[in-house]
């Protein structure tokens, strides 16, 4: 969802409005919330919710009472109430919408308990905001170098200054409790202002820097994720993945959320399952399972003394031998429970006609066009038929006439005539 400062120009090349998060429509933000209600009129009995979502840098949303009746739309930047002084944001919801964001949120909806919107921002109000915003990257830079000279483990991965400029907030990550009375006093006689530090989790970081995840789009905690669940590896255990490290783990460093998308599903698909460590009695000797394949339903066993050769079950014939292994019966072999697969030789045929199902498809050279032309004209042009172009006006083309006249009318001399004695002259 782009604003219309971010359309393509007359070349066809992303504009951009490089706005850095203060884009006045409010369309490419993170976590942004489509006002569906705002061309819908309310009942007459009904007065409008005077409650209004406000965000500020990187995703960070706060909810305020409209005391003054000020009209306000989305994309309008306005001075709130702070703990000391104001801050400036930009509105990104009004109106019912925001009761529903503040049920979802568990946010009390008295209003009288939230901070007021004081006023619109002015053009003041606007130039030392933006200014103090334009600060953060050299004062970030600076308050590393302080963290590192003074030997503390953490690290300070975004600042966000107040939109008077009269705090900075400092968000840093941690393993270990760090102490930062040191780094506080040297912050604030370094950059004159007051400072709070507040520690994040490594996925709140990375939702706040953002980035693009290993499937190619934003990430989903910088886009609309608001709730961080945990991830354990019997997720992707359940859903039959490598535990690879490096393929699991995001950009925060810690296991992928999508990891429980789709848990629930398959953990609905694996009741079906027996368990993997039950050995199926035959007479032959019991048989492991190898290998299970939950979107086909199959599970593959082998047979302990041959374990290279691998029987492919169904789900509901393993529970069946199961179910003769508990009434103290044996099968005979596993080969009489498979199941003759039908292979249509007609679809099977026509199925990949163009080829397209094949993975070397791109791998051959293409054949060049000056080969067939090379051939084209080498090529010998065939006599006409006799009789082809009969009874056609226009000349007509004369067959090849391969009986050629010799030079010399002379008869060849025969070798095996005898010849006469010569005569003298």
């Amino acid at each position: 969802m782009g604003c219309t400062s971010c359309a393509s120009g007359a070349d066809g090349q992303p504009k951009g409005c490089k706005n850095n998060g203060t884009c006045g429509t409010d369309g490419c933000n993170k976590l942004t919330v489509f006002d569906w209600l705002s061309n819908m009129t309310l009942p007459a009995n009904m007065t409008p919710f005077n409650g209004v979502e406000v965000r500020f840098k990187n995703g960070r949303k706060h909810f305020y009472v409209n005391k003054e009746n000020l009209t306000l739309s989305i994309g309008d930047i306005v001075a709130t109430e702070a703990e000391s002084g104001h801050d400036v944001g930009i509105v990104t919801l009004t109106g019912e919408l925001v009761r529903v964001q503040m049920k979802k949120k568990k946010e009390r909806l008295d209003t009288e308990l939230l901070p007021a919107i004081y006023r619109k921002a002015t053009q003041k109000d606007i130039d030392i905001w933006q200014a103090a915003r334009d600060k953060e990257d050299d004062i970030q830079k600076k308050s590393r170098e302080i963290a590192i000279r003074l030997g503390l483990k953490m690290k300070i991965s975004d600042i966000e200054f107040q939109g008077d400029a009269s705090k900075v907030v400092f968000y840093y990550t941690a393993e270990e409790r760090v102490d930062f009375r040191d780094l506080i006093k040297e912050l604030a006689r370094t950059f004159n202002s007051r400072i709070e530090m507040k520690q994040v989790g490594f996925r709140q970081e990375a939702a706040r820097l953002g980035g693009i995840g290993s499937c190619g789009r934003e990430l989903c905690c910088s886009t609309w994720l608001t709730d961080f669940r945990s991830v354990s590896t019997s997720a992707a255990r359940y859903q039959q993945l490598s535990l690879n490290p490096q393929k699991l783990a995001g950009q925060c460093g810690k296991l992928k959320c999508c990891l429980n998308y789709e848990l629930d599903t398959y953990l609905d698909a694996l009741q079906e399952f027996p368990k993997t460590d039950v050995k199926l009695q035959t007479d032959k000797g019991p048989a492991i399972c190898q290998k299970t394949d939950i979107f086909k339903g199959l599970m593959w066993f082998s047979y302990l003394k041959d374990g290279m050769n691998w029987h492919e079950l169904k789900v509901s014939k393993v529970n069946e031998i199961i179910a003769i292994n508990k009434k103290g019966n044996k099968v005979a072999t596993l080969e009489e429970f498979k199941e003759e697969v039908y292979v249509d030789l007609e679809k099977e045929i026509y199925s990949n006609v163009v080829g397209q199902d094949s993975l070397t498809r791109f791998d051959q050279p293409k054949r060049s066009n000056k080969k067939r032309r090379n051939n084209n004209k080498n090529r010998k042009r065939q006599p006409a038929k006799a009789g082809a172009n009969a009874g056609q006006g226009g000349n007509t083309p004369k067959p090849r006439n391969n009986n050629k006249k010799r030079r010399n009318n002379k008869p060849r001399p025969n070798n095996n005539q005898k010849q006469g004695p010569k005569k003298d002259a």
